[in-house]
């Protein structure tokens, strides 16, 4: 079988509103969840409480993936604009002596 290559150029990244995507959607996962929350009993009687669960671990992943995308956007910001400086370094200071 031949390697397959491909005859043209991949795209760019689509790149868009992606910290209020995140936030938008984490807001979403979290809402399901305390709408659900009230209905606990029921979804334990039927054997669903796993949609409970998925609602809140979809908020938690979601607050990592605000950090995540903060850094990220902030990341590329510094590069088009040329900024040298890293991320800022959040050590405590060396005690003065």
């Amino acid at each position: 079988m031949a390697k397959w290559t491909p005859k043209h150029e991949a795209p760019e990244p689509l790149e868009g509103p992606v910290v209020a995507t995140i936030t938008g959607g984490t807001i979403v996962w979290f809402a399901l969840f305390l709408v659900q929350l009230p209905f606990y009993g029921w979804f334990d009687d039927h054997g669903h409480t796993w949609w409970l669960w998925t609602c809140l671990a979809g908020g938690g992943l979601g607050f990592i993936g605000i950090w995540y995308v903060r850094r990220r956007d902030a990341a590329l910001r510094r590069a088009r604009t040329g900024g040298t400086d890293p991320v800022p370094d959040r050590s405590p200071a060396p005690p003065a002596g």
